[in-house]
């Protein structure tokens, strides 16, 4: 059985009974599971019949002594920040296996969705992983490798969306994500909100909420 050290907050489908998808919010650098489960509560109408969770990054934050983070986070040198992602990805991995047989579900029944350095960890490890989520949804990131992407027909459906007034992470990260996944042969679907730093607007809320519902409905179709 699939063992996992992450745990954080969680959201039972609001249609009740068991899951049919699990939603998995990967928050961002010195924050916790509790930032990001309250999106789960906005995309219930739309996703009633989805479980949500939001697991607290696996070690404190040096920045910010009462968050987490993913791992430490060198700003500018994202060779530093690709061997981060990648030291943090097995208990992400883990954490993934382990919900997915704690809720009966499959791999197309599952979604990424990331915040900053959440979503650094959203697109590494499930453009990585051997069964692949169906969806990824990544706010205010970066792409922080390009090694070992999938094949076109075996990429999950990615949403990325970025404000344009980001002090954090330029908005230029999300350009240069969409095109390396681009000339991979991976299709992007994005989104920039005009006058947002840091965060997510009400525009791109709804817009990941769509695009899971979308993409979780194809799966079924596929499927």
């Amino acid at each position: 059985m699939a063992t996992s050290e992450l745990d954080g907050p969680r959201l039972a489908p609001a249609a009740g009974g068991p899951p049919r998808q699990l939603v998995v919010f990967l928050h961002g650098y010195g924050a916790d599971g509790n930032d990001l489960i309250g999106l789960g509560r906005e995309w219930a109408p739309l996703l009633p019949h989805a479980a949500f969770v939001s697991p607290n990054a696996p070690e404190p934050c040096g920045m910010a002594p009462m968050g987490c983070q993913w791992f430490d986070l060198s700003m500018g040198d994202m060779s530093i920040i690709g061997a981060g992602v990648k030291r943090a990805a097995p208990a992400l991995d883990s954490f993934l296996d382990a919900e997915l047989e704690r809720q009966g579900l499959t791999a197309e029944s599952l979604a990424l969705v990331g915040f900053s350095q959440g979503t650094m960890m959203a697109l590494s490890v499930g453009l990585t992983r051997k069964d692949k989520p169906t969806a990824i949804v990544g706010y205010s990131g970066a792409l922080a490798t390009v090694e070992e992407l999938p094949a076109p027909g075996q990429a999950p459906a990615i949403l990325l969306v970025h404000g344009d007034m980001d002090e954090v992470i330029p908005v230029e990260a999300m350009t240069m994500a969409r095109e390396a996944l681009g000339q991979a042969g991976l299709s992007v679907q994005w989104h920039v909100s005009t006058g947002i730093g840091h965060g997510i607007d009400g525009d791109g809320l709804r817009l990941g909420g769509q695009f899971l519902t979308q993409a979780f409905a194809g799966a079924l179709t596929a499927g």
